[in-house]
């Protein structure tokens, strides 16, 4: 898909990530952490929203666990650029996953077998993550989460929805677009230093989003900050 067209899409993925990723950094926020860094997110099912859930984990900074048994939904994954490494066995996925969190620092491992299967080696040997998926209405719950939770593991709780805030778009202009990082400190002048999460997103979201959000630039802001990067910018997407 060209991102030239800038398709709903497109657009409509990066503010899901963008969600998931506020309620990980607002819970990290809850813990006195800047970060998600040396924390285990088991996101289960690498569907749409476990590609989501992986990639706002790594922009978080944490080490994320994903699964499936489904060949295409791997591939997508790869294609979106939504995990780091594909393995066949949680034992790979366990080594990798073990040195990231040891140095705090954020990986995505998909594991190619059945979620369910992986939830039931993980409880087998004791392997306890930290972050589980937010529970959603619709989706069947997986048995091994209530087990999880029994042991200390916790379900990501959506953040407060901010009404006042934006959530803005742009794509790099034409002046930037050989150096986007100049693009990025123009954007960051305008943004309190307090806000961390805001601050992270901005200067690593466009490295794990993948290759069709490479030109664009995003951030959620208050309507103060807003105003003043529209007068400078124009209007966002």
């Amino acid at each position: 898909m060209p991102i030239d067209s800038h398709t709903t899409e497109i657009l409509a993925c990066m503010m899901r990530v963008e969600q998931i990723y506020a309620s990980l950094m607002y819970g990290a926020a809850a813990c006195g952490e800047a970060n998600l860094g040396g924390k285990l997110l088991y996101a289960g099912e690498l569907d749409e929203s476990g590609r989501a859930l992986a990639i706002a984990g790594n922009i978080a900074g944490a080490a994320t666990l994903a699964a499936s048994a489904d060949p295409a939904s791997l591939r997508q994954a790869q294609r979106d650029g939504a995990i780091d490494f594909l393995v066949n066995s949680l034992d790979e996925a366990l080594r990798i996953l073990k040195n990231e969190i040891r140095k705090r620092e954020p990986v995505a491992v998909a594991v190619s077998a059945a979620p369910a299967a992986v939830s039931q080696e993980m409880l087998d040997r004791g392997v306890l993550p930290d972050l589980l998926p937010p529970q959603l209405p619709s989706a069947p719950d997986d048995s091994c989460f209530t087990l999880f939770i029994a042991q200390g593991a916790q379900r990501i709780a959506f953040a407060p929805s901010h009404q006042t805030s934006k959530f803005l778009i742009w794509p790099i202009p034409i002046e930037f677009t050989q150096r986007p990082a100049a693009f990025e400190a123009l954007l960051l002048e305008h943004l309190p230093p307090s806000d961390v999460a805001a601050i992270r997103w901005l200067r690593l979201s466009s490295r794990y989003l993948g290759p069709q959000f490479r030109r664009l630039r995003s951030l959620q802001c208050s309507e103060e900050v807003a105003s003043k990067l529209i007068e400078i910018l124009g209007n966002p997407l």
